[in-house]
Order: structure tokens, then C-alpha cells, then sequence
């Protein structure tokens, strides 16, 4: 999905970015481990022994350091390298790395010492994407994989090294692995060799595919090990399974593999590799594996899929299809986008890396996705969006996946009513969220001028109706907020129905809780250790819209802190400032009434605007208004203001003011009686609160007004001096 995010900040103030590395990822407590099973083992650049130079840590958008997984990697000049010590038997390695814009070049690679007659070869041809349509978005995808049969088996505590030729190399991570060898021909299956195809990867073999597919109805198209030059889709592949001998052995060189609306289904494929050529993102070509429709009962396992705008955008009927055991890397946009329609679709096990969009989606358009599932895939790297998106939908499951390194304009995950296109079909059942791992996610939103959290829950284009589950999720050294309920347009639709169950927080850069709208969440055994600034940040977009809600179930700890001032946006580990004594605490507070005439809604009597204001309803004494300053405040004073407009004559309101500190228990602070307002000294009125009154909620309780029948504030304004 590409951003259309053109949400007016909150508060206009850039949060400074976190630097370091921070604590080691734990498994969840009494939980499945998050992530996918592997055949693969990753060592990071910057823990490997090199002569290069460590980059990073580092969060800006825009940054080699930033997409890097770890926020670090090793920059190696010609004649520098860097040596991983093998974790793992193994046989073939997998680098990602990193070359100047324009430039090509090799790796020379070394195994305990000897140099190899094989090299890495490495180009920036397949990086530096633009996508000036997408608001908020720089430069990216800096980051391209590169990999190599070694020829020879290594084992734990082996040395790999990698060493840079020609060019300036920055390299991030290595996967060391154990391919087995090429498989045998299936029995009875039709070889597109045999039907002339070239694997050679000279000639074109686009229609020996077809004729093989259509040769093998019912059956197995066998695909040699080789590699195979594809100039145009295949369509109509219906009742068929495609199968390679091994993504290290099959190769299809083709920037649109499969590309058709409908299928009748039954279609499997299976175990070899489509590698693109697609070096920039064009949102019109459908430069995909997969195209449409794979049809009921489908399935893709085992495959390498790389250097395509997408990995499988799926429309139309996919009933049931299962999408597990790939590696996904180096996608322009997204890696897999369930575009509507999908039923029973289950996407499991799958490696995901620098994907230049969402990692994983479900955008719910036209009909919506129902009863589908992300479930235990390892996620890393996406460079422009969320690991995980939910765009709408019903009944959707997104549970033990393993999410990293988040880096622009996205969370580890987002669960949305953001809709991009009509019709769309909103959140509704019950949306689970479980057993999730999120790392280094949450990123700033250089739309929003402020940041996205770790995990989202965004009520985009319309209130969040949905059950929204989040259960047993572990989030780990977010650069800011671990969880963010905000309506990402700006216009305060509601995020209801969410409860937070079991939750392991550590050292997040600022907040546990970042609320910018109305609505409301319920908390339990939600636990957090070394929190950047304050444990709640609650202070919903636009001012005045409404109130979020945050009920303690009980077992929580470490987070019980709220962030002082709604003016300002908490930097990372800057921890909770002293209050301002100076400050007006109820600016930008949630209020709320009894009543309100027409327009004159609560929220006027905070927003900073002394000519705008709440009336309450008509000839119905007595009224009250209600504003939750965020957390207990030892208030000392009130400036209570009307319009200073000298339309608006003078008057007496009768009035009490009542404080509590959990918004159900209210206690008198000052009683009943009348104060004056008069346009001739500003429409102003001052009322002191005795010496150890301490409230978060604050409450004007209206009895009479001379001359209106209606309580009537245009600004309440609370001070601690």
C-alpha cells in the first residue's frame, strides 16, 4: 500500500531521534516462540570481526544505517572485510548489503582463511527507489541481497569472510544455510525442457512454460534445475502444480511470472526461485510473482522470490490459499497484499526482508478479507511502511510473527480503517492480535511531524467498531511508543472495543500508551521496564473531540505515569518534566458535558480559542463540564473566560467546582456561587482553589446564568499557581 497520510500534526513539534542499540530480545513468557522456522542462520556485520567501519545505530529516515537490521552495519572501503563466524553447518550464504547509488562491484569471499574462486557480485541497480507520489517519503531501499553456493561445507566456528574490490561495500547481515542438494523429477510430471525450454536462461522459454502447463493438466509441470528467461505472464494456469528442484537450483528470471483475474484453482507452486528486474516502483505495471487470482485451494511454498514491485497481490477468488516457507526479499512494494475478497487465506512461516512497502497486508476493497491469517512469519527490514497492515476486514488473525526494524512512515503493526479507495469494507468481528514479537519498530511520521507507535491501532477514515484483541505480545527497544491509538487523519473518528491482555514492554524511547483520539482500551498484565519519558501519552486529536479511555484490568506495572503537557511531544528517554506552574493544564484536554446546543461542543472550552465555546443544552439546569487533565494535578487556580466580544453582555453564572481523582468519585472544592462576567474587563473570571486540592478531573457544575439559559465557557483554563 502506498501513503496517502496528509494527517495534520497534533503538535507541530519534531521529535528528536533515539540513538543505541538497547536490551536483548526476549521470548514471550508461557508463549509459542514469535517468527518463522528457518533453514537459515543470520549473523550481523556489526558483530562479526572486520576492518571496515561500524555505522549507526541510528533511527532517521533516510539513512543506511536506519534500514539496516540492528539500526547497524559495517561500511568496507576497497581491500576491507568483514569475517562472520559460521553459527551452523552450512554450504551457501546469503548477504545483504549495500553499494553507492550507481555503482557495481564484487565481494571477494574467503573460507577459513582461503580465497575462493567464486565472488559475490554487488550493484546498486536494484536500490534507491523515489516514490515522490507518497507523501512523507525520501530516497530508499538502500539495501539488496546477494547470494552463493560456497562449494563447500563449513561448520560452526568456521570463518566466512567477505571483502570488498572495487567499490565502497556496506554490509549488514549474512545468512548462513545448509542448501540440500537439486530434487529429483517427480513421476510422471511434463518437463518444460522437453517442451523447449532453455535452461540456459538465453533463449526465451515463456512459451514452453504455456505449452508444459497445458501438456500437464491435473499434474506436475517439472521445472529442471537451470535457469529459465520468462519475457511475458503466464496466464490461465489453473488444476496444475509448478515445481522446481530447490530455490537454489530452478531459477525463472521473470518481472511478471503470473498474471491473470480468475482461475478455477487447485494451482500449487512450489520450490524454485522468480527473480525480477524491476529497479524502480511503478504502481501501474503489475510487476508481480503473482497477479490476481491463483484461484480455491492454491497454494506457494518454498519459493525465493526477489526483486519484484511485489511478491503476491492477490484479488479475486484465493479461497483457502496458503502461502508459507518463502523468503521474500528486496520487493519494491509490498510483499504480499491480500486486496479484498480473501477468504481462509493463510499466510504462515515466510521470511520477509526489505520489502518497500508493507511487508505483509490485507486491504479490504471491494469485498472484504475474511477468517485470514498472518501467522509466524519473521519479518525485517521494511523500508517505507508497517511489517504487518490490516486495512479493513472481518474475523482476521494476525498472530506469532516476529517484526523488525521498521523505518519510515510505518509500525510492526498497524491494524486500520485507513481506506485509500472505495468501497471499502471497515474492521468488523473480531480482529486477534496474539503472540506477536515486535523490534526496533515504530518510526517518525514526517507527515504527521511526530511518531507512529510499535504497534497501531488507527481509526484512519472511520470509528473502529471491531473487537480488537492484542494479546501476549512482547515489544522491545521501540524507538518511541510501544502502543498508538490514533485516528491518522486528523479527524478524531473513535478507537473503541480494544483490550490490551499480557504485554511485556522494554525500553521503549518515550511512552508505553500514545492516545491522540477518542475512544477507549482496556489494559491487563501489561508490564514495562526502563520507559523513555512517561508511561501514558493521552492527548486526543483535535483538541476537545473526545476522551480516551484507559480502563486498568489489573496486573499492571511499570507504566503509571502520564505525560505532563499535550504541547509538547515526549523526546526519546528524555523522562517526564517537572510541570510548568505557567502552563494551562487543561488546553487540549478531553472534555465532556451533560449537554451541548448545536455546535457549541465541550471541546471548545479547551482548544486555546477564546471566541469559540461550549453552551450546554437550553432551560435544563443544572450542567455540568468536565475536563480529565491526564493525571492528578495540585490545581491552585482557574481562569474561566466568555467571548470578549462586546456582543456578549454582561452576565452572572452560578457555579460550583468539584474535583476527582478517578472520574467517578466527585468531592465539592469550591461552592456554589455566583461570578460575574463582563466584556468590559474581558470577560474574564478568577477562581483560587484551596491550599491541597489535587484533581485530574475537573468539573464545573452550572446552576443559573443571567444571561443565557445555558452553562456557557469559552475557555477553562487550570494553573498550579
Amino acid at each position: 500500500m502506498h501513503r496517502h497520510s496528509l494527517r495534520s500534526p497534533a503538535i507541530g513539534v519534531t521529535v528528536a531521534l533515539a540513538a543505541g542499540m538497547l536490551v536483548a530480545l526476549g521470548a514471550p513468557t508461557a508463549h509459542a516462540a514469535a517468527g518463522a522456522t528457518l533453514p537459515f542462520t543470520s549473523v550481523e556485520a556489526e558483530s562479526a570481526t572486520t576492518t571496515g567501519a561500524k555505522i549507526g545505530p541510528d533511527h532517521t529516515q533516510g539513512t543506511l544505517a536506519s534500514e539496516a537490521s540492528g539500526r547497524q552495519a559495517v561500511r568496507l572501503s576497497a581491500g576491507q572485510r568483514v569475517e562472520f563466524t559460521v553459527p551452523r553447518a552450512a554450504n551457501a550464504v546469503n548477504v545483504a548489503y549495500s553499494v553507492p547509488d550507481g555503482q557495481s562491484g564484487t565481494l571477494n569471499v574467503y573460507v577459513n582463511g582461503t580465497k575462493l574462486a567464486k565472488t559475490i557480485a554487488v550493484t546498486s541497480k536494484y536500490s534507491y527507489v523515489d516514490t515522490p507520489w507518497i507523501p512523507g517519503a525520501k530516497t530508499h531501499h538502500f539495501y539488496d541481497n546477494a547470494r552463493l553456493l560456497l562449494g563447500q561445507n563449513v561448520q560452526a566456528g568456521d570463518k566466512v569472510a567477505v571483502e570488498a574490490t572495487g567499490t565502497q561495500v556496506t554490509v549488514d547481515v549474512a545468512d548462513f544455510e545448509q542448501a540440500a542438494g537439486p530434487a529429483d523429477q517427480p513421476a510422471g510430471s511434463v518437463s518444460v525442457v522437453l517442451h523447449g525450454a532453455d535452461p540456459t536462461g538465453q533463449g526465451d522459454s515463456t512459451q514452453a512454460f504455456r505449452n508444459a502447463i497445458a501438456a500437464a493438466q491435473g499434474g506436475v509441470v517439472w521445472i529442471p534445475p537451470g535457469e529459465y528467461r520468462l519475457t511475458s505472464s503466464l496466464n490461465g494456469v489453473q488444476n496444475v502444480t509448478l515445481q522446481g528442484a530447490g530455490h537454489w537450483h530452478s531459477v525463472v528470471r521473470s518481472s511478471r511470472f503470473i498474471d491473470q483475474s480468475s482461475s478455477s484453482g487447485n494451482v500449487h507452486i512450489k520450490n524454485f526461485a522468480v527473480i525480477g528486474e524491476v529497479t524502480e516502483r511503478v504502481d501501474s505495471n503489475p510487476d508481480n510473482f503473482v497477479n490476481g487470482s491463483l484461484g480455491p485451494n492454491s497454494s506457494v511454498s518454498g519459493m525465493w522470490l526477489q526483486h519484484l514491485k511485489v511478491g503476491l497481490w492477490l484479488m479475486g477468488n484465493n479461497d483457502n490459499l496458503v502461502v508459507e516457507n518463502n523468503r521474500f526479499l528486496d520487493m519494491t512494494a509490498d510483499g504480499l497484499n491480500l486486496n479484498g475478497n480473501a477468504r481462509g487465506v493463510k499466510v504462515r512461516n515466510n521470511f520477509l526482508r526489505n520489502q518497500g512497502d508493507d511487508a505483509l497486508a490485507m486491504w479490504s476493497l471491494y469485498a472484504p478479507d475474511t477468517n485470514s491469517s498472518f501467522e509466524n512469519n519473521t519479518i525485517t527490514q521494511p523500508n517505507l511502511a508497517n511489517g504487518i497492515a490490516i486495512y479493513g476486514g472481518t474475523d482476521i488473525t494476525v498472530s506469532n510473527n516476529l517484526i523488525s526494524d521498521t523505518n519510515a512512515l510505518g509500525s510492526g503493526i498497524a491494524i486500520s480503517n485507513q481506506k485509500f479507495l472505495d468501497p471499502f469494507h471497515p474492521l468488523a468481528g473480531t480482529i486477534t492480535v496474539d503472540g506477536n514479537t515486535l523490534v526496533r519498530t515504530g518510526a517518525m511520521n514526517p507527515n504527521w511531524n511526530h511518531p507512529m507507535g510499535a504497534l497501531r491501532v488507527d481509526s484512519y477514515d472511520s470509528a473502529i467498531e471491531a473487537n480488537v484483541r492484542i494479546t501476549n505480545t512482547t515489544v522491545t527497544d521501540s524507538p518511541y511508543s510501544a502502543f498508538e491509538f490514533v485516528s491518522g487523519s486528523g479527524r478524531g473518528f473513535a478507537a473503541k472495543n480494544i483490550t490490551v491482555d499480557g504485554a511485556t514492554v522494554r525500553n521503549t524511547g518515550t511512552v508505553v500508551v500514545q492516545a491522540e483520539t477518542q475512544g477507549a482500551a482496556t489494559f491487563r498484565n501489561v508490564t514495562a521496564t526502563d520507559v523513555g519519558a512517561a508511561g501514558i501519552y493521552n492527548c486526543p486529536y483535535p483538541s476537545g473531540s473526545g476522551t480516551f479511555t484507559l480502563t486498568d484490568g489489573g496486573g499492571n506495572s511499570g507504566w503509571n505515569s502520564t505525560w505532563s503537557d499535550c504541547s509538547t511531544w515526549p523526546q526519546p528517554d528524555q523522562g517526564n518534566p517537572d510541570p510548568d506552574p505557567t502552563r494551562n493544564l487543561a488546553q487540549g484536554r478531553p472534555a465532556t458535558a451533560t449537554g451541548h446546543q448545536d455546535v457549541y461542543t465541550p471541546g471548545k472550552a479547551v482548544d486555546g480559542d477564546a471566541n469559540s465555546y461550549w453552551e450546554s443544552a437550553n432551560n435544563a439546569f443544572p450542567q455540568s463540564l468536565t475536563i480529565d487533565l491526564g493525571s492528578a494535578q495540585a490545581v491552585r487556580r482557574l481562569v474561566l473566560k466568555l467571548p470578549p466580544s462586546p456582543a456578549w453582555g454582561a452576565r452572572t453564572q452560578t457555579f460550583s467546582v468539584q474535583g476527582s481523582t478517578d472520574g467517578s468519585s466527585y468531592s465539592t472544592v469550591v461552592g456554589s456561587q455566583g461570578h460575574r462576567f463582563d466584556p468590559a474587563t474581558g470577560n474574564t473570571v478568577t477562581v483560587s482553589l484551596p491550599s491541597g486540592t489535587n484533581l485530574r478531573h475537573l468539573r464545573l457544575h452550572v446552576t443559573a446564568n443571567t444571561g443565557w439559559p445555558a452553562g456557557q465557557f469559552s475557555e477553562v483554563e487550570a494553573y498550579l499557581s
